[in-house]
């Protein structure tokens, strides 16, 4: 349920909660909507979330809809199908992409595609899990959330794709052969993504955990589809299926937001009353329990595949999983597993996680502890990087350490916290980027799918109440029963270990080969012309650009009906508050329901460059290693008991200089270096939040070499699986780093190059300790250094007017205690002085960065292909319609060429309107030297768009709005005054922001042509790519040549 995700004790009702106005009044109106199409089966308040929600079944076609009125001005519509696969040949992930693929009313090749590119849309996707499929967008303009709600409504219950095998074979899969002595190939978008996935070892092992204790129902197989399953479907089994569970009585229809509820229910009836009811779709839907059928643990073997270069010897994976419930849970048990999740796994300090870690026995965990969002819950857990005679040792850990809390408990303090830091998530429900709506909608799924209330599992207050007596009258007891009763006594259990193969990846080419080849064996010369014919019209299908007429049928704005003025957001700046040198920066907002957000920023130029790698781990360890007279879980305690949380981050940005023209090309040398202590809390616990910023800060414990031993085990591992799972993120740093000072500092920090640093940290760790922390030691002392510290510290503020006057004592008290001397020496001024740091990193960056073509070699089944270089010289002006551009080859070209055409899960690019930088990625991608190909031809493409959008100024007002939705994307407070403040460090003017929503919003052909032959000089391009061996070798005999260096 919600409360479990979004789960916290002592916070009660510090947490303002809505107070009865006009506005609550008007929202209780919404409970009296009716509409002759459709009967009222629940009326509900959920006053947790000021949510008023009526039930309402269609009479006719059966499907029912939840109407959620709120204040929220970021309003969402979903359509969620039960989607319960009976294989793993992935039909329902395969019709989730298809289906938006075109429809009854927009024939359009991509519906979808248009609403990216011109839509107001604040989300806008669909997802697939493992028994439902769920469409949703959001949009905070009612006139594009309407055209948004009748794109996809007609999509799903009218879609091209159940009568056109092309979507099918694009999206799902198809033989692909252009001359006959080719070899034959698989390609298709899902195909190819699954493939990335498949290539994943964590991956890998959280789906043999699902499958290994589901072996009768649904989740035992893959929704997401396993790549050697996936071309066993057949066309006519996927029509079959959509017309099997695409009905509206099988779907579960979700509006929340402040728009009318009678139009929500008229605009629903349009499309509902061509449906009669059809039983057959609910019958066929419904997910099947899994029974409680093992009498004894039992135990899987899988592979998963690393590099036959490796250089250490490679490890094995390892997840014990439970099936928890074979009935349901009350809302009551629902909490108490919330609460106990975080007691066992929340924090690094937590009993479970704890022990494994400490336990030196492998060098990550993993399985994620509580999964609660289907049918039956699940726990997981495990570790990674464990030496092949160790996994047995694992598995008992894990029985004793749970054998030990079923007997003896937790204690008070750590209840306390863990219960404290639940519910302050519940009360917040601050979602960050994602529409409230949406997380609303996810957890009423959680029941509503299953046949109970919608709204039944979004109520936290009465379980919570319950769960605080039984707390009150016995202590740990609740959670001591949950633990014997669902994982010590339940032999529903399975352990699964992933063994190391250096041969695997191989293998797999082989036997995709093998496959291809003996079917190509089997078929004669007229079928092998018929694949010919339809790789051919495919190729000419997805080519070929929609008809203005059709283009004209997908609803959109017009620019009139944009915002002209951008959004500024409220800054308050106080510099040398109270004369203590300290400068306080204050945002106030209407509301922040009695939260203050705060962050102490502390400068770090002085420190040496040769420091900066051990930034990211000197910044774990001021809150896991223990503080003070706290060990770690001591402070993690005080953090959960007292506060929202506390983290510890990194805050680099290049900025505008003092007296420079904001629109040109900023070398990046001006920079802000600052280290971040961030927190949360109620007004009457921002003493206690603003001791634990002192306590980390000052006195941090690094003597801790167990720990940061096992930190960097952790990073080693953390760093691996995300060039493997997440290679276009790397690489697009790696890029970064060639050309820009604050791009290299990031690098060394979190990118490739950052691994061999965690490798030769460990070994500093292991066998000279004092030495790295005499490293930590300096780092601490040069912050903290008393003449300069306070000249470089700035207290950023967002809250309510309530919330700013109650805490202001408590802020002054703080500035008071704060170390270093209140007239101390002044730093650089950084707006007109070079950063320290900058002329020694572009010594290094020539050095360890070169402008060359790199390929990264992992074992991977798909490719992350990289180019970039720089569209503009220092000093040149940058439009805002060069953002248009961008944002039009992105969701055109790109998406055509790399997605469409070419099988990717993703083809994208970025570029920075700051410095000029240009990038080209893509994701899961089948191809490697044919995609940078198609990055070379990016420039004649946007020259023959522009030529196109002077015949067509409706495309060219579809690029502009789009890139207005992205500019305009809804905020919560804190988010908003983090940009504000960010918007200030870097020095950037609201006539500029002004200036270039201007320049947006005017764009015209010409500057898609200036931006074309920009692209076309590229200056000082360069590739990276992260792939397999074989196919580096492949392209280096296709002439795309690079230096290789083997990761994995």
């Amino acid at each position: 349920s919600l409360a479990l995700r979004q789960s916290s004790t002592s916070v009660d009702s510090k947490l303002e909660t809505p107070t009865t106005s006009s506005s609550t009044l008007d929202l209780a109106k919404t409970l009296e909507v009716t509409h002759p199409a459709f009967e009222v089966i629940e009326r509900d308040i959920i006053t947790e979330y000021g949510a008023y929600c009526s039930l309402y079944r269609h009479k006719k076609s059966g499907a029912e809809l939840l109407s959620v009125s709120s204040e929220d001005d970021n309003k969402v519509f979903g359509i969620t199908f039960r989607t319960p696969p009976e294989d793993s040949t992935g039909v329902p992930h395969i019709l989730e992409h298809s289906v938006l693929c075109g429809s009854r009313k927009y024939p359009t090749k991509d519906p979808f595609v248009q609403l990216l590119q011109g839509s107001l849309q604040t989300f806008l996707n669909a997802f697939t899990y493992p028994d439902r499929t769920c469409y949703v967008v959001a949009s905070q303009n009612v006139k594009d959330f309407y055209n948004l709600i009748n794109v996809y409504t007609d999509a799903v219950y009218h879609p091209r794709a159940v009568n056109d095998a092309n979507v099918h074979a694009q999206e799902g899969w198809h033989l692909e052969l252009e001359n006959k002595n080719d070899p034959l190939t698989y390609k298709g978008v899902v195909y190819n993504e699954m493939k990335g996935v498949y290539s994943s070892p964590d991956s890998l092992l959280n789906r043999a955990s699902q499958r290994s204790i589901f072996p009768d129902n649904t989740y035992g197989v893959d929704s997401g589809g396993d790549p050697r399953n996936i071309p066993d479907l057949s066309f006519e089994q996927f029509a079959e299926f959509h017309q099997r569970f695409y009905h509206p009585a099988n779907s579960r229809i979700y509006f929340s937001g402040d728009d009318d509820v009678y139009d929500r229910l008229e605009i629903m009836d349009e499309y509902l009353k061509d449906f009669d009811f059809s039983p057959i779709s609910t019958e066929k839907s419904q997910i099947k329990w899994q029974a409680k059928t093992f009498t004894e643990p039992r135990k899987e073997i899988e592979y998963y595949p690393v590099g036959s270069n490796s250089e250490q010897e490679p490890k094995h994976m390892i997840n014990v999983n439970w099936l928890l419930n074979d009935e349901s849970m009350s809302l009551s048990e629902e909490l108490v597993w919330g609460i106990l999740d975080h007691l066992l796994m929340g924090t690094t300090s937590s009993k479970l996680r704890k022990a494994l870690m400490e336990s030196g026995l492998g060098e990550a965990v993993t399985g994620g502890g509580l999964s609660d969002e289907l049918l039956q819950a699940t726990f997981s857990v495990g570790l990674k990087g464990v030496p092949a005679e160790k996994t047995a040792e694992v598995e008992k850990l894990i029985e004793d350490t749970l054998l030990e809390v079923a007997k003896n408990g937790f204690e008070a303090d750590d209840i306390a916290s863990s219960l404290n830091t639940i519910e302050f998530q519940m009360r917040e429900f601050n979602t960050g980027s994602f529409p409230k709506g949406l997380m609303l909608m996810l957890g009423s799924m959680s029941k509503w799918l299953y046949g109970k209330s919608p709204t039944e599992g979004l109520k936290f207050e009465k379980p919570l109440a319950q769960l605080k007596k039984q707390i009150d009258e016995s202590g740990s007891q609740v959670f001591q029963d949950a633990v014997q009763k669902y994982l010590v006594a339940n032999t529903h259990r399975s352990t699964v270990e992933l063994a190391p193969s250096k041969t695997m990846e191989e293998e797999q080419l082989n036997e995709e080969k093998d496959r291809l080849a003996a079917l190509k064996q089997k078929l004669g010369d007229k079928d092998l012309e018929e694949i010919i014919k339809k790789t051919s019209e495919l190729k000419a299908l997805q080519g070929a650009e929609d008809s203005p007429e059709a283009r004209a049928t997908v609803p959109s704005l017009k620019l009139s009906d944009l915002k002209r003025e951008t959004n500024e957001f409220p800054i308050a700046i106080s510099e040398n508050e109270n004369d203590t040198g300290v400068t306080v920066v204050r945002h106030e907002f209407g509301s922040t329901s009695g939260i203050a957000y705060i962050t102490l920023n502390v400068d770090l130029s002085n420190l040496d460059l040769d420091d900066v790698p051990l930034l990211p781990l000197f910044t774990a360890m001021m809150t896991e290693t223990g503080a003070g007279d706290l060990d770690s879980v001591a402070l993690s305690r005080k953090i959960g008991t007292h506060t929202g949380g506390v983290g510890v981050g990194l805050f680099t940005t290049a900025l505008h200089p003092m007296g420079t023209d904001q629109s040109a090309a900023n070398s990046g040398e001006y920079m802000q270096t600052k280290l971040q202590i961030s927190g949360k809390a109620t007004t009457d616990k921002v003493d206690e939040l603003l001791s634990i910023f002192k306590l980390t800060l000052m006195d941090a414990k690094l003597d801790s070499k167990k720990k940061v031993i096992e930190m960097l085990k952790e990073s080693r591992t953390r760093l691996e699986s995300s060039i493997q799972g997440s290679g276009h993120s790397m690489i697009n740093a790696r890029m970064k780093a060639r050309h820009r000072v604050g791009g290299y500092i990031d690098e060394i920090q979190g990118g490739i190059s950052y691994l061999d640093t965690v490798k030769v940290l460990l070994k500093q760790a292991e066998e000279d300790w004092p030495s790295l922390l005499a490293r930590f030691e300096k780092i601490r002392s040069t912050i903290l250094e008393p003449s300069t510290v306070r000249g470089g510290m700035i207290i950023d503020i967002t809250g309510d007017k309530m919330v700013m006057e109650k805490i202001q004592p408590v802020v002054d008290s703080f500035l008071k205690e704060l170390p270093g001397d209140a007239k101390g020496k002044k730093l650089p001024d950084f707006y007109t002085d070079i950063h320290p740091w900058v002329p020694q990193a572009k010594k290094r960056m020539a050095e360890m960065t070169p402008i060359v073509d790199e390929g990264f070699v992992v074992p991977t089944q798909v490719n992350y292909v990289g180019k970039s270089g720089m569209l503009y010289d220092e000093g040149e002006n940058i439009p805002g319609s060069a953002a248009v551009v961008s944002r039009f080859l992105r969701t055109g070209y790109l998406w055509d060429q790399v997605r469409v055409m070419g099988g990717a899960y993703g083809g994208f690019c970025t570029f920075s309107p700051f410095s000029g930088f240009m990038s080209f990625l893509s994701y899961r991608d089948p191809n490697l030297e044919k995609t940078i190909d198609i990055y070379d031809a990016a420039a004649d493409a946007v020259m023959q768009a522009a030529d196109a959008l002077e015949a067509d100024p409706d495309a060219l007002a579809t690029a502009i709005i789009g890139t207005i939705g992205d500019m305009d994307g809804a905020l919560q407070p804190d988010q908003k005054g983090a940009a504000a403040f960010q918007r200030w460090m870097i020095n950037e003017h609201a006539e500029y922001r002004q200036k270039y929503r201007d320049e947006v919003l005017n764009t015209s052909p010409e500057d898609f042509r200036a931006f074309a032959r920009r692209l076309k000089d590229m200056k000082q391009p360069s590739v990276a790519v992260v792939s397999s061996k074989a196919a580096f070798e492949s392209a280096a005999e296709k002439g795309k040549k690079m230096i290789l260096k083997d990761i994995l």
